[in-house]
């Protein structure tokens, strides 16, 4: 039941085909920052992993992206993110901070660097283990029938080996396998840990009423700023796994942990509505709800509760560009300037929220860089009726995997697929064997000619289309590789955010409120039930 989040939806315009620059957390938060596909900015990962799992990873948005935080502070506002970032925080010490949301524009953060993950919750398991744990079966065994192979030759004579060289390969086998092992049983410690500005307030992070501190962060964010112009993002943890809920809304829903999440989600836009309308800042207010990518299908627990949601119609979901993993919610609200009740069935992306709300405040788009988002209030005014976005161009991690093209003056949406992931079990809808699926090798299927779709007819892309039911089939393919052509001409060298060098944990920029010898311990948050919150 999500009385708060349908309320924006009643009150304001719905994005019926509205869709995320990457169906991955860490390049798709980079697009909604600077209105820039994410390739444009190192933030497209050439490696098999696409975002950031550890917090002292030296990854993360380049310092020269201009984010529409950084615009908007510019013009005299007030700027808070409260809730996930994932798009890194050091470079080459532990508190340079260089990545940080305060060095993009914010000036005031409350929230977590990294991700939830089902690691930072005890009993939840970890996102590790299948492939870690397939990674560590398969080297053990390669390492073992090495050494014995070499024992063998030894003994036989062959070939002499010292065996202090055997010696020493084993040791430092089992010391690389006890240093993995501690560094994951000690995951939570040093990655899932609560930020107020660059301190660090919680490590590990508590889950304890973890929705009502953010809300209350956000209430009081707005009331500081009732006179003045402001910016917050509110990036929730839900409902990514680790699923939650306070005890106020466990056992609530129909549907679950995930449905008592979704439901503790809505309640929390509803408190942020409601200051908002309390303040009279409902009017001159611009409301946009939305998501990073898709469901993550694969998110089942190990009792078989659906814990990564539901994509509908669609097809595929978290990690594919199938639409199940790329078209994502997009209400606006804003009552008096945008009609109520509105459906607008146009491809939109959320890139575009760059470019609608700096010219909202009267700021200039950089010129020095391209700007793949266009302003949608033409669109939500009615002042034109056909999205200004002819292509997108749909990346999994850095390879251009899909385009979509909306003609001038026609209702078709064909959509050209270059790959296709292989979904494990090959007859279910996602990637259950390695939890996600991947972009590259032997994980995907390349299509020649590719698939095509008409979405306008074919939303839950069932059947491709082939020259025999479709006769402008090769014109169209003609159309968008022209489309694709220019695109890439337009594409600049840029330093690859997401390379292995910038993803491994580096000791060096590990945070830590305490010390490692104390299991970087501290709680600066209270545990009690925050005053001044009403539960409905």
């Amino acid at each position: 039941r999500t009385p708060n989040i349908d309320r924006v939806a009643k009150d304001g315009v719905t994005l019926t085909q509205h869709i995320a620059a990457s169906p991955l957390c860490t390049p798709s938060r980079a697009a909604f920052l600077t209105g820039r596909y994410p390739i444009r900015s190192g933030m497209a990962a050439h490696s098999r992993v696409g975002v950031f799992l550890f917090s002292a990873s030296s990854g993360g948005l380049p310092s020269e992206e201009i984010t529409f935080s950084k615009l908007l502070k510019q013009r005299g506002y007030s700027t808070a993110l409260i809730g996930k970032w994932h798009l890194g925080m050091n470079c080459e010490s532990s508190n340079d901070f260089c990545h940080h949301p305060l060095n993009h524009g914010f000036d005031y953060f409350y929230g977590i660097t990294v991700t939830n993950l089902r690691d930072c919750k005890l009993g939840q398991g970890s996102v590790f283990s299948k492939g870690i744990g397939k990674s560590i079966a398969t080297s053990m065994e390669v390492i073992a029938i090495t050494l014995v192979s070499l024992a063998t030759v030894h003994l036989i004579g062959f070939l002499q080996i010292p065996f202090r060289a055997l010696g020493y390969c084993l040791l430092i086998t089992a010391i690389s396998l006890v240093a993995l092992l501690f560094f994951l049983y000690n995951y939570r410690y040093l990655n899932c840990f609560l930020m107020r500005n660059h301190q660090v307030i919680q490590q590990p992070l508590s889950y304890e009423n973890l929705t009502q501190r953010l809300t209350k962060e956000a209430v009081q964010f707005i009331g500081r700023n009732t006179n003045a112009p402001f910016l917050l993002v509110l990036s929730y943890l839900h409902v990514h796994t680790a699923l939650y809920a306070s005890k106020k809304f466990i056992g609530k829903s129909k549907h679950g942990l995930y449905g008592d999440a979704v439901e503790e989600m809505d309640w929390s836009v509803g408190q942020i509505l409601d200051v908002l309308e309390k303040s009279n800042l409902n009017s001159k207010t611009l409301v946009y709800f939305t998501s990073d990518h898709g469901a993550h299908l694969e998110e089942i627990s190990s009792s078989g509760e659906v814990h990564g949601g539901y994509n509908g119609i669609y097809k595929g979901g978290k990690s594919t560009n199938w639409e199940g993993g790329i078209r994502v919610p997009g209400l606006l609200l804003w009552p008096g300037m945008i009609e109520a009740g509105t459906y607008i069935d146009e491809p939109t992306s959320n890139m575009d929220i760059f470019p609608t709300v700096i010219k909202l405040a009267g700021a200039e788009l950089p010129s020095d860089r391209i700007i793949d988002g266009h302003d949608l209030m033409p669109l939500l005014q009615g002042k034109i009726t056909q999205s200004k976005h002819e292509f997108l161009f749909h990346y999994c991690n850095a390879y251009l995997n899909a385009v979509r093209w909306h003609p001038r003056n026609s209702d078709s949406v064909w959509k050209v697929i270059f790959f296709t992931p292989n979904f494990n079990p090959e007859d279910s809808n996602g990637c259950y064997d390695s939890h996600v699926c991947f972009c590259s090798g032997r994980s995907v299927t390349h299509h020649d000619p590719p698939l095509l779709f008409d979405l306008s007819r074919d939303p839950e892309e069932k059947v491709p289309l082939t020259p025999e039911t479709e006769s402008h089939f090769y014109e169209i393919l003609h159309v968008i590789q022209q489309a694709v052509d220019n695109h890439t001409k337009s594409l600049r060298a840029v330093p690859d955010q997401l390379s292995w060098d910038n993803l491994l944990w580096k000791p060096w920029l590990q945070v830590c409120c305490s010390s490692l010898f104390q299991s970087c311990y501290c709680d600066y948050e209270s545990k009690e039930i925050l005053p001044g919150m009403h539960f409905g």
